[in-house]
């Protein structure tokens, strides 16, 4: 079993990574994170413990990159991700990747929030 994480380049990626760790240490299984951002992931917190792959995103669709290594995994057992903080403006003109991977994921999903900047 692994836990999947949608890490991206903003700072609610660490914060999705941090709890990423923490459900496979709880939970006793792997990691694999997708890279949604464009800079290399810094594993230097995964615990030695904790084994774990990187896919990188490719094209433009982080949602697509995500469902689809679900998909092509049997092994997922949960999804985490760490949604922006947005206003009700935010919300409607732009779309969020972290609210279509809840929407969207055929497994359960584990939403941690960002402490307020």
């Amino acid at each position: 079993m692994s836990v999947i994480v949608a890490v991206p380049d903003a700072r609610e990626g660490k914060y999705a990574l941090a709890a990423g760790i923490k459900e496979a240490e709880l939970l006793d299984t792997s990691l694999v994170l997708v890279n949604l951002g464009l800079r290399a992931l810094d594993c230097t917190k995964i615990p030695d413990a904790v084994g774990y792959k990187i896919l990188d995103r490719h094209g433009d669709d982080g949602v697509h990159a995500v469902l689809e290594a679900i998909a092509a995994d049997d092994d997922i057992e949960r999804l985490v991700v760490c949604p922006k903080r947005r206003s009700a403006t935010g919300k409607a003109l732009f779309g969020s990747v972290s609210q279509d991977l809840i929407l969207q994921s055929p497994v359960p999903v584990l939403a941690v929030t960002a402490p307020h900047a």
